[in-house]
Protein backbone atom coordinates (compact mmCIF):
# COMPACT_ATOMS: atom_id res chain seq x y z
CA UNK A 1 0.00 0.00 0.00
CA UNK A 2 1.27 3.75 -0.96
CA UNK A 3 1.91 5.58 2.03
CA UNK A 4 0.61 9.03 0.58
CA UNK A 5 -2.94 7.34 -0.35
CA UNK A 6 -3.10 5.05 2.73
CA UNK A 7 -2.39 8.14 4.75
CA UNK A 8 -5.21 10.03 3.19
CA UNK A 9 -7.50 7.16 3.12
CA UNK A 10 -7.16 6.93 6.89
CA UNK A 11 -7.36 10.61 7.28
CA UNK A 12 -11.04 10.83 5.58
CA UNK A 13 -12.92 7.98 7.08
CA UNK A 14 -10.44 5.70 8.87
CA UNK A 15 -10.08 2.78 6.48
CA UNK A 16 -8.51 0.27 8.13
CA UNK A 17 -5.45 -0.97 6.47
CA UNK A 18 -5.90 -4.44 5.77
CA UNK A 19 -8.92 -3.14 4.14
CA UNK A 20 -6.60 -0.92 1.99
CA UNK A 21 -4.63 -3.27 1.47
CA UNK A 22 -7.60 -5.67 -0.01
CA UNK A 23 -8.73 -2.97 -2.56
CA UNK A 24 -5.73 -1.25 -3.49
CA UNK A 25 -3.39 -4.83 -4.13
CA UNK A 26 -3.87 -4.16 -8.13
CA UNK A 27 -2.89 -0.61 -7.44
CA UNK A 28 1.10 -0.73 -6.24
CA UNK A 29 2.45 1.00 -9.42
CA UNK A 30 1.40 4.31 -10.08
CA UNK A 31 -0.02 5.43 -13.66
CA UNK A 32 2.62 7.67 -15.39
CA UNK A 33 0.90 10.66 -17.29
CA UNK A 34 3.63 13.33 -18.72
CA UNK A 35 2.58 16.90 -19.18
CA UNK A 36 0.14 17.81 -21.71
CA UNK A 37 -1.22 14.25 -21.91
CA UNK A 38 -4.59 12.83 -20.97
CA UNK A 39 -6.29 10.50 -17.93
CA UNK A 40 -9.81 11.48 -19.58
CA UNK A 41 -10.99 13.04 -22.42
CA UNK A 42 -14.47 13.98 -23.53
CA UNK A 43 -16.58 11.26 -24.90
CA UNK A 44 -15.12 8.44 -22.80
CA UNK A 45 -16.56 6.71 -19.87
CA UNK A 46 -14.23 7.20 -16.81
CA UNK A 47 -13.94 3.84 -15.42
CA UNK A 48 -11.20 4.85 -12.71
CA UNK A 49 -10.57 7.35 -10.07
CA UNK A 50 -7.08 8.49 -9.25
CA UNK A 51 -5.16 9.72 -6.17
CA UNK A 52 -2.40 11.81 -7.26
CA UNK A 53 1.01 11.30 -5.61
CA UNK A 54 2.81 13.82 -8.37
CA UNK A 55 1.76 16.16 -10.07
CA UNK A 56 -1.14 18.53 -10.89
CA UNK A 57 -4.03 17.89 -13.17
CA UNK A 58 -6.72 20.25 -14.93
CA UNK A 59 -10.14 19.34 -15.52
CA UNK A 60 -12.05 21.49 -18.72
CA UNK A 61 -14.32 21.60 -21.47
CA UNK A 62 -14.41 23.15 -24.91
CA UNK A 63 -17.17 25.16 -25.90
CA UNK A 64 -18.60 25.19 -29.49
CA UNK A 65 -16.52 27.89 -30.37
CA UNK A 66 -13.12 25.70 -29.57
CA UNK A 67 -12.39 27.60 -26.30
CA UNK A 68 -11.04 25.64 -23.09
CA UNK A 69 -12.91 26.35 -19.93
CA UNK A 70 -11.00 25.10 -16.65
CA UNK A 71 -13.60 24.02 -13.51
CA UNK A 72 -11.16 22.71 -11.55
CA UNK A 73 -7.80 22.04 -10.44
CA UNK A 74 -6.13 19.19 -8.83
CA UNK A 75 -3.08 18.65 -6.40
CA UNK A 76 -0.73 16.07 -4.43
CA UNK A 77 -3.08 14.23 -2.59
CA UNK A 78 -6.10 14.80 -4.16
CA UNK A 79 -8.17 12.35 -5.45
CA UNK A 80 -9.57 13.12 -9.31
CA UNK A 81 -12.32 11.79 -11.45
CA UNK A 82 -15.11 12.78 -13.49
CA UNK A 83 -17.34 12.28 -10.95
CA UNK A 84 -20.53 12.08 -12.68
CA UNK A 85 -18.53 9.86 -15.25
CA UNK A 86 -17.30 6.97 -12.68
CA UNK A 87 -20.29 7.05 -10.81
CA UNK A 88 -23.02 6.46 -13.86
CA UNK A 89 -20.34 5.06 -15.87
CA UNK A 90 -21.82 7.65 -18.42
CA UNK A 91 -19.63 9.39 -21.39
CA UNK A 92 -17.76 12.96 -19.74
CA UNK A 93 -18.16 16.28 -20.94
CA UNK A 94 -15.07 17.29 -20.16
CA UNK A 95 -10.86 16.53 -20.43
CA UNK A 96 -8.88 15.83 -17.47
CA UNK A 97 -4.97 16.90 -18.61
CA UNK A 98 -1.91 16.69 -17.07
CA UNK A 99 -0.03 20.51 -16.62
CA UNK A 100 2.87 18.75 -15.13
CA UNK A 101 4.65 15.01 -15.20
CA UNK A 102 1.94 13.18 -13.03
CA UNK A 103 1.93 9.96 -11.05
CA UNK A 104 -2.20 8.36 -10.00
CA UNK A 105 -2.70 5.58 -7.86
CA UNK A 106 -5.74 4.33 -9.47
CA UNK A 107 -9.24 2.38 -8.43
CA UNK A 108 -11.84 0.66 -10.53
CA UNK A 109 -15.80 1.59 -10.24
CA UNK A 110 -16.07 -1.98 -10.12
CA UNK A 111 -13.56 -2.39 -7.25
CA UNK A 112 -14.46 0.70 -5.14
CA UNK A 113 -18.51 -0.70 -5.96
CA UNK A 114 -17.38 -3.67 -4.46
CA UNK A 115 -15.37 -2.03 -1.11
CA UNK A 116 -18.59 -0.46 -0.24
CA UNK A 117 -20.60 -3.50 -0.63
CA UNK A 118 -18.88 -5.04 1.78
CA UNK A 119 -17.26 -2.36 4.07
CA UNK A 120 -18.97 0.35 6.35
CA UNK A 121 -15.84 2.13 6.60
CA UNK A 122 -15.62 2.55 2.36
CA UNK A 123 -19.21 3.22 2.44
CA UNK A 124 -17.89 5.96 4.97
CA UNK A 125 -15.11 7.31 2.60
CA UNK A 126 -17.43 6.91 -0.69
CA UNK A 127 -20.05 9.34 1.59
CA UNK A 128 -17.52 12.33 2.35
CA UNK A 129 -15.47 12.29 -0.78
CA UNK A 130 -19.31 12.77 -2.38
CA UNK A 131 -19.88 15.36 -0.32
CA UNK A 132 -16.71 17.29 -0.71
CA UNK A 133 -17.33 17.34 -4.41
CA UNK A 134 -20.96 18.41 -3.82
CA UNK A 135 -19.74 21.01 -1.58
CA UNK A 136 -16.89 22.57 -4.08
CA UNK A 137 -19.27 22.49 -7.01
CA UNK A 138 -21.88 24.63 -5.44
CA UNK A 139 -19.17 26.75 -3.84
CA UNK A 140 -17.89 27.42 -7.67
CA UNK A 141 -21.63 28.22 -9.09
CA UNK A 142 -22.44 30.32 -6.54
CA UNK A 143 -19.05 32.43 -7.06
CA UNK A 144 -20.29 33.28 -10.66
CA UNK A 145 -23.70 33.83 -9.31
CA UNK A 146 -23.04 35.83 -6.32
CA UNK A 147 -19.32 37.82 -6.60
CA UNK A 148 -17.69 40.00 -9.20
CA UNK A 149 -14.23 38.86 -10.87
CA UNK A 150 -12.43 40.91 -8.64
CA UNK A 151 -14.43 39.10 -5.62
CA UNK A 152 -13.59 35.52 -6.83
CA UNK A 153 -9.98 36.50 -7.49
CA UNK A 154 -9.45 37.29 -4.02
CA UNK A 155 -11.62 34.46 -2.77
CA UNK A 156 -9.10 31.88 -4.58
CA UNK A 157 -6.23 34.14 -3.25
CA UNK A 158 -6.92 33.71 0.22
CA UNK A 159 -8.39 29.94 0.01
CA UNK A 160 -6.56 27.89 -2.66
CA UNK A 161 -3.43 29.66 -2.64
CA UNK A 162 -1.70 27.12 -4.21
CA UNK A 163 -3.21 27.47 -7.37
CA UNK A 164 -0.88 30.68 -7.94
CA UNK A 165 2.06 28.64 -6.87
CA UNK A 166 1.37 25.45 -9.32
CA UNK A 167 -0.75 26.63 -12.39
CA UNK A 168 -0.36 29.27 -15.14
CA UNK A 169 -2.13 32.42 -14.98
CA UNK A 170 -4.02 31.89 -18.09
CA UNK A 171 -5.47 28.61 -16.97
CA UNK A 172 -6.88 30.42 -13.73
CA UNK A 173 -8.05 33.46 -15.67
CA UNK A 174 -10.07 30.50 -17.84
CA UNK A 175 -11.49 29.22 -14.38
CA UNK A 176 -12.20 32.87 -13.00
CA UNK A 177 -14.43 33.04 -15.95
CA UNK A 178 -12.42 36.65 -17.43
CA UNK A 179 -9.52 36.76 -19.93
CA UNK A 180 -5.56 36.82 -19.27
CA UNK A 181 -5.46 40.91 -20.07
CA UNK A 182 -8.50 41.21 -17.57
CA UNK A 183 -6.89 39.22 -15.08
CA UNK A 184 -3.53 40.91 -15.43
CA UNK A 185 -4.96 44.32 -15.28
CA UNK A 186 -6.53 42.77 -11.76
CA UNK A 187 -3.74 41.36 -10.17
CA UNK A 188 -1.92 44.99 -11.22
CA UNK A 189 -5.20 46.72 -9.61
CA UNK A 190 -4.64 44.51 -6.32
CA UNK A 191 -1.11 45.29 -6.08
CA UNK A 192 -1.92 49.19 -6.50
CA UNK A 193 -4.98 49.44 -3.87
CA UNK A 194 -2.49 47.05 -1.53
CA UNK A 195 0.71 49.81 -2.00
CA UNK A 196 -1.85 52.61 -1.01
CA UNK A 197 -3.68 50.90 2.28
Amino acid sequence: MILKLKSKIEKIAQVPVEDCELYFSNSRIPLKIPAKKYFLTEGQVCKKMAFIEKGELRMFYITDEGKEINVEFFFENDFVASYQSFLHQSKSKYYIQAISDCELITISNKTLQKAYENSSYWQKFGRIVAEKVFTLAEQRTESFLFYTAAERYLNLQKNRPILFEKIPLYHIASYLGIEPESLSRLRKMMVTKHKLT
